[in-house]
């Protein structure tokens, strides 16, 4: 069965039928590319969400990134990176292979149907015009037949009419015979037209049109067929990538897999591991006999308890867990008045005739004293020193070893470049045409003076690596020269070094007696002073000044060669004794 033959009289049916064919080609077409664009817009928005989860730049030694947990976390946004990319190569396999292909085929299509209904036409029109000229030729003979009968019966009538003359019988006689002439010439002509209208109607119906319309069926089933392809493509071409997005899927799934909660405990204990022991007991103090400092074992001088050790996470009853409180009255000594000398413990200080809980809060003071202005400019981060004495002992052995090993590699690549460029130079000196030896003395020259450089740098880590190790991972604060930065071997304007150390480098002690004397009045001025030069007062805890400035003494030197001062604002820091003239009020 085809169309030439079961539908040789369906011209208009079949031309609407390939008409939706091309539609639907179209159509279908239009469907994968937006298709392709939710794909490209889903790809787009997982990578999105991907870069945005992910790692910075210059994050990745971050202490976090070591558990399993968070390593686990970023491989499964890497997957979904890579799982971005499938979906971006499903859209682009999509727009080459459907919707690209089908277009161009679309538009061979639609000239191949235009040319096959224009030749359809085009016999169509052929067989009109002949048919036209068969209905001429026809009215024609039927006219002149007409006339022809006519002009024979006037010549019988003319014949029979007694008053006719001869000559108009014989005129009328001729006439008809003429008629009768054309009449048959007509009638030839229109047989003829006839005949070769029939003929190409035959062929029409037979021929032409049959192998036009099976043109068009073959034709629309290529469409069919060319579009189911297309169907099959749509599906085949999200299985091609299927087994990579899989691969994908099971990259996730083993993340979730490789996450060991027990390691990542061990690795916060590695990170966070100080190295103290934990506080022993306090001991008694008897105030009745009066405040020894020096022999007290719970001097604020060394960490003996959690105040010292955890810095602000302390309460009344159990610093490790409980929110901190402000000191009240009552859990201080409740002194009433001055003790009794005895003769026991001597006369008493002529400190501790004042008010006893202002001595205690006093010696409490000295004893803390770092290089600062006031309790309230604790609440900044400690300073990080350069030996990493702000860090517990274990954690600085860990960060002293890590330098020691970025050192050791950097000195490794300058002994690696100094030998390669005696090598050179070498080579230059024994074949000058190859270049000149004095060229390379610059480089020489500061690859020396680099490997100079790290080998002290080398020297001086490890000789604080050695001083970290010998502590033992049990031992409690040393003190050291600090300044009021933390940093080592701070010299006082007149040569002096200062010996004043602090309990604990990373400062929690003072941050734990911000809160505790927030409220406390301010110490009245014992003197005055005059700036003799110029200070900065960049460090934390010191004060600036201008020469001849004028500032109230709040706390004579006690031999570190630092004065606390005072100015009228209200500002409070350390400065260097020897750059002011002090005169203490009698």
């Amino acid at each position: 069965m085809d169309w030439g033959t079961d539908l040789w009289d369906q011209y208009d049916i079949i031309d609407k039928h390939t008409q939706s064919g091309l539609d639907l080609v179209e159509k279908y077409v239009k469907f994968v590319k937006e298709r392709t664009e939710i794909e490209q817009s889903y790809a787009k928005q997982l990578r999105n969400l991907s870069k945005k989860y992910n790692l910075k730049r210059g994050s990745k030694d971050e202490p976090e990134c070591r558990f399993s947990s968070y390593q686990s976390f970023l491989d499964i946004l890497n997957e979904t990176n890579d799982y971005a990319g499938q979906r971006e190569l499903i859209a682009e396999n999509m727009m080459m292979n459907i919707c690209i292909e089908l277009t161009k085929y679309l538009q061979e299509l639609k000239q191949e149907r235009k040319t096959y209904l224009l030749d359809a036409r085009k016999a169509q029109q052929s067989l009109e015009s002949t048919y036209k000229q068969l209905d001429s030729s026809k009215k024609r003979f039927e006219r002149e037949w007409r006339e022809a009968e006519r002009a024979a019966q006037y010549a019988e009538k003319t014949d029979q009419d007694i008053n006719a003359t001869k000559a108009d019988v014989e005129k009328a006689k001729q006439q008809a015979h003429m008629r009768a002439h054309v009449a048959e010439e007509c009638k030839n002509d229109y047989a003829a037209q006839l005949q070769k209208y029939n003929k190409e109607q035959n062929q029409f119906y037979f021929n032409d049109m049959p192998i036009i319309f099976n043109k068009l069926q073959d034709m629309d089933e290529t469409r069919i067929r060319k579009l189911a392809q297309g169907y099959v493509l749509f599906s085949d071409t999200e299985k091609h990538v299927m087994p990579i997005i899989g691969k994908c899927l099971e990259g996730i799934t083993k993340a979730g897999t490789n996450v060991n909660e027990r390691n990542d405990s061990m690795a916060v204990i590695e990170q966070h591991k100080s190295g103290f022991e934990r506080p022993g007991d306090l001991e008694f103090e008897d105030y009745s006999q009066g405040i020894n400092r020096a022999n007290s074992d719970s001097s604020l001088g060394t960490p003996k308890g959690p105040m010292d050790l955890l810095g602000k996470n302390r309460s009344k009853n159990f610093w490790l867990f409980s929110k901190k409180s402000k000191l009240s009255p009552s859990t201080l000594p409740p002194f009433l008045t001055p003790p009794a000398p005895s003769p026991a413990n001597g006369p008493p200080s002529p400190k501790f005739g004042r008010d006893p809980l202002s001595y205690c809060l006093k010696e409490i003071n000295k004893t803390v004293k770092p290089r600062i202005s006031s309790f309230r400019t604790l609440r900044r981060s400690p300073t990080v020193s350069e030996d990493f004495t702000h860090l517990p002992p274990e954690q600085r052995r860990k960060r002293l070893q890590q330098k020691l090993d970025e050192i050791s590699k950097e000195l490794q690549k300058e002994v690696d470049q100094s030998e390669a460029l005696g090598k050179m130079k070498d080579v230059y000196e024994k074949n000058p045409q190859m270049g000149d030896p004095a060229s390379l003395a610059s480089q020489i020259s500061q690859t020396a003076q680099n490997m100079e450089r790290l080998r002290g740098e080398l020297g001086k880590y490890e000789m604080w690596l050695a001083e970290a190790g010998g502590r033992g991972e049990t031992l409690r604060y040393r003190s050291h020269a600090f300044n009021n930065n933390g940093a080592h071997d701070v010299y006082s304007p007149d040569g002096a070094q200062s010996d004043e150390s602090t309990a604990d480098p990373s400062q929690a002690i003072y941050a734990e007696f911000d809160d505790d004397f927030e409220e406390e009045e301010l110490t009245l001025p014992i003197g005055k002073c005059t700036a003799m030069y110029n200070f900065p007062g960049a460090s934390e805890g010191t004060i600036s000044m201008q020469e001849g400035e004028v500032l109230a003494v709040v706390e004579e030197d006690k031999g570190d060669g630092w004065t606390r001062v005072r100015r009228t604002n209200g500002d409070e820091g350390y400065i260097p004794t020897s750059y002011v003239t002090i005169a203490l009020n009698k």
